[in-house]
């Protein structure tokens, strides 16, 4: 027993530091939400939040990958933390809208290097045998921050003000940073080395990651039909308020209680995979966890009413708990730590691009078509996604790609 604790001793203090950002995050969107609405009155200048996390993406993805792959990554995350604390610190006394959005770009641009640095980190700290529990234990958090968040968030109301929840959530960050600090120093020679920074440097970073995709096409294949699927989850996602007032005509309430069901969802798979997850290959997890996804989506865009949109929503949700620790095992069992820093930020610049494309065009079709028509295709072509990330996780399992040094 006593051996088992040492050997999740870190991994429990990763997760734990993960748990309480994730928690701070949920409060901070929702607290973020109903200052900006109180002082514009504009659901428009609401809209525009959601839009400052691909534009921070766009921003920093182009060089944090070559930043994450030379720093020492636990370092890097302790100052992230802690420069996010400081700026939500900051943020309840802004009086200027256009200050308040520069502020959360600059959170949201934390966020984008913190991503790749804490993957990076995680896969040097878990061993292999362990990547499977703890992925899975990180969707149960997620689901838990999911659930949790918005109810201290609403608490926090009650007894105060959004901005005293602000304050709270840069805590969170401070404490998150705190956690990281116990953790070990993880050092590799590649991250010893150090080259000046420069457009030349930027542009080999790039080669390097156009080299690596090139030799090992079908890992990256499934990696970017990975990313494709979650690009189509976020523009279906965007008309998920509409469509379920508009279409399924639900109250509030009932909405609500829909939103609800999913986080029951992502808990459920979790804490089965958190048992038996070991038990279920990798390529299971990945195919059979992305096709259910799809399924549920679609049962959701062909519902009629609540039953058959919850039915939906709670398949999707569990399914993404499958998904998600399959993909997070496949990523750390393919992609080298050296490299992973950069394919993660290159890959994630391309993926915010496909989520603005597909978001505009979704919105667009359910605009001029109708609100359903726009769900029902956009979830027949995340199927047609999913089929495809299955066939070519079949071809990789057969061929039994060998991963070799750059």
């Amino acid at each position: 027993m006593k051996k088992r604790f040492r050997s999740w001793k870190y991994p429990l203090l990763l997760l734990s530091g993960v748990g309480l950002s994730n928690v701070g995050d949920w409060i901070y969107l929702i607290s973020l939400n109903l200052i900006v609405l109180e002082m514009t009155g504009s659901p428009l200048a609401v809209a525009v939040l959601y839009l400052l996390k691909p534009v921070a993406t766009l921003l920093t993805n182009v060089w944090a990958g070559s930043l994450v792959d030379r720093v020492n990554q636990r370092n890097l995350m302790i100052g992230l933390d802690v420069f996010r604390a400081l700026l939500l610190g900051v943020l309840p006394a802004l009086s200027s809208l256009s200050a308040m959005y520069t502020l959360v770009l600059f959170v949201n641009m934390a966020g984008s290097i913190f991503e790749p640095a804490s993957m990076t980190y995680v896969t040097k700290l878990i061993p292999s045998n362990q990547r499977k529990r703890f992925n899975a234990l990180r969707s149960l958090i997620d689901s838990g921050g999911f659930l949790i968040g918005p109810a201290i968030a609403g608490v926090l109301f009650i007894i105060g003000t959004p901005e005293l929840a602000i304050y709270f959530n840069a805590w969170t960050f401070f404490i998150s940073g705190i956690i990281s600090f116990l953790l070990p120093r993880l050092e590799t020679k590649v991250e010893k080395e150090r080259e000046s920074w420069s457009r030349a440097l930027l542009k080999k970073d790039w080669s390097i990651v156009r080299s690596f995709t090139k030799h090992h096409a079908l890992i990256m294949t499934i990696y970017f039909l990975f990313g494709l699927m979650m690009v189509m989850a976020a523009a279906l996602d965007s008309l998920e308020a509409a469509f379920s007032k508009e279409v399924l005509q639900l109250t509030d309430a009932a909405y609500g209680f829909l939103v609800s069901i999913a986080g029951a969802g992502i808990a459920v798979g979790a804490i089965f995979l958190t048992w038996f997850g070991n038990h279920l290959s990798t390529k299971i997890l990945l195919t059979s966890g992305g096709l259910f996804v799809a399924a549920g989506y679609l049962i959701y865009a062909f519902s009629v009413d609540f039953s058959g949109a919850a039915v939906g929503f709670f398949l999707l949700s569990l399914a993404l708990a499958f998904a998600n620790t399959g993909f997070h095992t496949f990523y750390q069992e393919w992609i080298p730590v050296h490299v992973m820093g950069r394919v993660t930020s290159v890959f994630g610049l391309l993926e915010s691009v496909l989520v603005i494309c597909a978001t505009v065009v979704i919105g667009a079709a359910a605009e001029w078509v109708s609100i359903k028509a726009a769900v029902v295709g956009g979830s027949l072509m995340m199927l047609l996604v999913t089929l495809a990330l299955g066939f070519y996780n079949q071809q990789w399992k057969e061929k039994k790609v060998n991963q070799t040094a750059i």
